[in-house]
This record gives structure tokens, C-alpha cells and sequence, in this order.
């Protein structure tokens, strides 16, 4: 797991994320590199007080003069300082930038927030280990398409290739023809949401949902559409009514850890949807950017698109990567396609190859190990929010989610709008209800807490969240 700043990583520790020594280079030098690495990673975050000299002499088996002139290096290129009376400290060079959150529609701050806000209106992790050389490797291997053009309008052919193979090992036969490339999944939704709709045609969407997919279709489509969705899964029946009574030509839905309820729709109810889809000869547009984000053992189905095969699945990294990396993707079936590209290209000329290079490095490289630390990490951070919610606030429910990033609370009293004005005077920044209902009101009784900060804020965030809720109730 990572260290939250200012506390101190173990000369064992660090030798277990070392790992062996690389004989082709001197000891030193692969000492300061292999370090350096992994504060650029995050696996030793900025301001984690090092291991003495000594302590590490002594774990790796080093000379006294290997493990100084490694440090030495370290602090020459800002990677590490050293502090009087406290040792030597890993270091970013100009020290980790904040922010970066990941943008709600329809929640504009009316002032400025507090300098120490905790912000949990973005469902975002940092970034996974590894990903800092990730883009190293992948600026070597970009030299091999600087002599053409550079435009790859649906993705490069060899990404492309990749996603289509991971669709078929997931149960849905899909050729690299069937994907494009976009620059994230929210460009993703808007290329599905022109090609598929306009003037007349309206739009089936699950209440609650995401508020980005919501801010991607509404300006394409005539009417958007609420189906009530709860935490524990679709109502079929409502899905019916809803196409039968709207004339809907295309349905959205989140089947992999619903944002923001955290549902894993399981094979039998993909089923019974896919039947209500075609009984109205409707078009999915499902949207699978959490697919990745497994935290408890649970069997995992077949892609959506498996069940109803008239769907546009859209796809991307920036909750299992990093959402500075801006790639995403989509897949649909053979018959949109053509609308698909026409739309593609009407929003962009294609993603930048160089993130492309690193997300195909991420879907064939040796990632296990990274993969498993940045899960650990998500999981972790759910347990602890879990936890300091039902000690501090134990009349708030929900159903505890195997994956995803947020946990959906009921409260005992509709008070969301209220609770998130008040959250904000304690210093804390989170969303009310209505910013999910499709409608854009609606709610109250309900409220999204990711947890993608470090255990400690997310402690820190509850206490200002009890006394929001204290002042709200």
C-alpha cells in the first residue's frame, strides 16, 4: 500500500519494493534509479521520511559508501532532502500538485471554498503504480510513427486490436474493426450520443446516474427519459414501462458498479433487460468506465453488449489508470458503426498517440502487481469511509458496493440539498442528490461519497461531514 506523507518506510519495506538488483549497472546507480521510481509512481509518496543509511546497509547488504552516494544522487536531482533531526525524506521535484478533480455538470460553486476543502465531489483515484514509466516506455516506442502523419481517427490499429481481444475474453466477440478510439469515455458518450440521436428521438436513462453521461446526451436528444434504478439492481418491469410509454429509441445504463450506486448487474438481470431492449427495438449505450474497478471477489459477466447486441459500449481508463490520461473508447456492432465513425470525426481527428502507447502498455505489459496495489489502495480507503460513516453517523445506510468508487447513503431524512450547502461552510465539497437525477431534481434523501483520498482525509472529511449533518438534520 502507499505511505501518506511524513510517515516512515521500513529499510525492509523498501527492500520488498526494490526488488533485485540489476547487475548491468553499478549498485548505486540502481539504487537511486530504482527509488526515484518509485516516488515518481507514488508507491513512496513525498515527504515519507526514508530508511537511515545504516538500517538499509544492513537490510540490502550494500557498503555504507553505495547506499550515501544513492541518496546523494537522489537529493542532486530533487528526488529526495534532507532534513536536520529528521533524516532523508522523498521528494517531488516543486513538490505534488493538487487538484485535478474530476468536473460535475451542474455543480457551480456560488463562492470560493475553503483553502483546506476536502473535495468529495470527484470519483477519481490518483493515478496507478507504475504509470510515471509507463509514459517513459511508451515516449521510446512513439519514434516508430513520427515519420507519418500522426492522425489515427478511430485509434491505433494495434489498440484497437488489443481492446477488441480483451472484449472477446470477456464473452463478447468483438473485431478490431468494432472499436473506436476516442479521448475518454465522456467523448465517447457525446460521438454515441450525436450518432444515435437528434431531432425526435429521445433517450431511456437510469435514475440515478452519472452526471457527466447525463451532460453528454441531453443536448443530442429530444427528451431524456428516468427509469428508477435502486442499489440493489434494474426493475425490468419499470424498464418496460418507461420504453413502452416514451417511444425511447435508446436506453443508457451503467451495469458495471452504477455510478453512484454501486449495482453490479448480474447476468440474469442483463438478460431480462437485453429482452425489454429488444422487445422495443431499442439501442444500449452502455457506459463500462468502471469495469475495472473490482474490490471484493465477485463473478463478473459477460459485457452488456453480449445480451443485447444492438449496443454501443463505452469504455476508458481514467478510473482504473488515471484520469489525466485522456483515452477512451467504444464498441459497438458492425450495423452503427458508420454512424459511430461520421460522429467520431465530427468531434475530433483522434486521440494523441502517445496515451495511446501507454493504455496499450497497460492492457498487454506485466501490470499484475500494480494492478493489485491500486486496487488494495481503493478498497482500503472503502473500508475506512464505510467504517468512520456507520460509527459517526449510524442512522445513514447503504448497501456496501464489490467495487467502484463512491458509496450511496440514505439518509433519514431528505436533507441532501441542505446537508451539502452546510458541508461546504465546514469545509468539506460534495454534491447533492439531484446533481444524479436524470430529471436534475428530485434526491433529497440521498447522498455520493467516493472514496478515492487517502484514510486519513477520509476521516478527517466524515468529522466535517457529522457536523454538516448535525446542522443540516
Amino acid at each position: 500500500m502507499d505511505h501518506p506523507a511524513n510517515s516512515t518506510l521500513t529499510a525492509a519495506r523498501l527492500v520488498r519494493l526494490l526488488g533485485p538488483p540489476d547487475p548491468g549497472v553499478p549498485a548505486y546507480r540502481w539504487l537511486a534509479d530504482t527509488l526515484r521510481g518509485l516516488v515518481t509512481d507514488g508507491l513512496v509518496l513525498h515527504g515519507t521520511r526514508l530508511p537511515s543509511e545504516r538500517a538499509l546497509v544492513a537490510e540490502l547488504g550494500l557498503s555504507r559508501t553505495t547506499v550515501t552516494r544513492a541518496y546523494a544522487a537522489l537529493r542532486e536531482r530533487g528526488y529526495a532532502e534532507a532534513r536536520q533531526g529528521s533524516g532523508t525524506r522523498a521528494a517531488l521535484p516543486g513538490g505534488p500538485v493538487t487538484g485535478g478533480g474530476e468536473p460535475l455538470p451542474d455543480v457551480v460553486p456560488d463562492r470560493p471554498a475553503p483553502s483546506d476543502a476536502i473535495d468529495l465531489t470527484s470519483a477519481a483515484p490518483p493515478a496507478i503504480p507504475g504509470l510515471a514509466m509507463a509514459y517513459v516506455r511508451a515516449a521510446e516506442s512513439v519514434a516508430r510513427y513520427v515519420s507519418g502523419m500522426g492522425y489515427y481517427p478511430y485509434g491505433l490499429p494495434s489498440l484497437r486490436a488489443v481492446l477488441a481481444q480483451r472484449f472477446t475474453e470477456r464473452g463478447l466477440a468483438t473485431d478490431p474493426e468494432q472499436i473506436i478510439v476516442t479521448t475518454g469515455a465522456l467523448e465517447s458518450a457525446a460521438v454515441a450520443a450525436r450518432a444515435l440521436l437528434g431531432p425526435g428521438r429521445r433517450i431511456a436513462v437510469e435514475t440515478p446516474t452519472y452526471p457527466g453521461l447525463l451532460a453528454a446526451v441531453r443536448p443530442e436528444a429530444s427528451r431524456v427519459v428516468p427509469v428508477p434504478v435502486s442499489a440493489e439492481g434494474i426493475d425490468p418491469a419499470a424498464w418496460r414501462s418507461a420504453l413502452s410509454s416514451s417511444g425511447a429509441q435508446v436506453a443508457s445504463v451503467i451495469a458495471d458498479f452504477q455510478n453512484p450506486t454501486g449495482n453490479l448487474l448480474d447476468a440474469q438481470a442483463r438478460q431480462e433487460l437485453g429482452r425489454a431492449w429488444r422487445a422495443y427495438d431499442v439501442v444500449g449505450l452502455i457506459d463500462e468506465t468502471l469495469v475495472d474497478v473490482v474490490l471484493d471477489p465477485v463473478e463478473m459477466p459477460a459485457p452488456m453488449a453480449a445480451f443485447a447486441p444492438r449496443t454501443v459500449t463505452v469504455g476508458g481508463v481514467s478510473k482504473s489508470m488515471w484520469g489525466g490520461l485522456r483515452i477512451g473508447w467504444l464498441r459497438a456492432s458492425r450495423e452503427l458503426l458508420p454512424g459511430l465513425a461520421r460522429a467520431r470525426l465530427s468531434l475530433g481527428l483522434g486521440a494523441p498517440v502517445l496515451e495511446q502507447l501507454v493504455v496499450e502498455d497497460w492492457l498487454t505489459g506485466d501490470w499484475g502487481a500494480a494492478n493489485i496495489e491500486h486496487l488494495q489502495r481503493i478498497r482500503q480507503q472503502r473500508d475506512v469511509l464505510l467504517e468512520a460513516v456507520r460509527t459517526t453517523l449510524p442512522e445513514w445506510a447503504c448497501v456496501v458496493p464489490t467495487g467502484g468508487l463512491s458509496l450511496w447513503w440514505h439518509l433519514p431524512r431528505s436533507r441532501s440539498t441542505v446537508l451539502a450547502q452546510r458541508a461546504r461552510d465546514e469545509g468539506l465539497l460534495l454534491p447533492p442528490g439531484s446533481v444524479f437525477a436524470a430529471s436534475g431534481r428530485g434526491l433529497e434523501p440521498w447522498i455520493r461519497t467516493p472514496y478515492v483520498h487517502q484514510a486519513e482525509t477520509l476521516r478527517v472529511a466524515v468529522d466535517r461531514l457529522a457536523r454538516a449533518w448535525a446542522r443540516a438534520a
